[in-house]
């Protein structure tokens, strides 16, 4: 059984009513993937607005391992001291991660969240030595549009995350960085200019698709 490992902020925990890029990249591993394979992790709520709390269990579609590590308004610091204890406990195998924007956004400038990615790698790798990586770079939101000053962090960041994986991967728990959807645009693919809807699920389910695909001929192409 292969256990992936779903880790993110609100764009990937999502809110009341939405499928989420999660189910979407189910269903591409039930249509492509030969063996057995699940979804794990400790949460498996969606974030409700009107509650302000991550206690909703209404998914669009709920019939698939809702299980993940995500949560609204988290990032790389957050994640960092709970990865380790997640990835023992669910057993995962592979940690597909979208984080960033919260850090450069809130909490840290590029180089600082870099070394919170690195410190997520070591907890990791304590838990489970051979567990494998897809890092997602950060996709720049609307805010990117106006203030110069965060999209240099989001592009400087994207830079750093990209060197630290070539430092960090290693045989045997290798690191993929998945490419940005290359058609990705906050005023088709999000409902609000950073949280994704229908199109942009399938655009970064596609991306990490994209690169457990091409980088370990791991289940086949994305089609949405």
């Amino acid at each position: 059984m292969l256990r992936f490992m779903p880790v993110g902020d609100s764009m990937t925990i999502g809110s009341t009513g939405e499928h989420t890029w999660r189910y979407r990249l189910w269903q591409h591993l039930c249509r492509s993937y030969a063996g057995p394979c699940t979804l794990v992790g400790p949460r498996e709520t969606l974030y409700d607005k009107l509650a302000d709390a991550p206690v909703s269990h209404a998914y669009a579609e709920p019939d698939f391992p809702r299980s993940h590590l995500a949560g609204w308004g988290e990032g790389w610091q957050h994640m960092a001291p709970l990865i380790g204890d997640a990835v023992r406990s669910c057993r995962a195998d592979v940690l597909l991660v979208s984080l960033g924007l919260i850090d450069l956004g809130f909490y840290t400038n590029a180089e600082q969240t870099a070394e919170n990615v690195r410190a997520f790698t070591a907890e990791a790798r304590a838990a489970n030595r051979r567990v494998r990586m897809v890092w997602l770079p950060v996709t720049p939101n609307v805010r990117a549009q106006s203030d110069a000053a965060f999209a240099a962090e989001v592009t400087r960041f994207n830079e750093l995350l990209a060197k630290t994986a070539a430092d960090l991967d290693v045989p045997g728990s290798p690191v993929l960085l998945a490419s940005p959807p290359p058609s990705y645009d906050v005023a088709t693919d999000t409902y609000d200019g950073t949280h994704p809807n229908a199109r942009g699920e399938h655009k970064i389910a596609a991306a990490f698709a994209a690169a457990m695909h091409q980088g370990w001929d791991l289940a086949g192409p994305y089609e949405g």
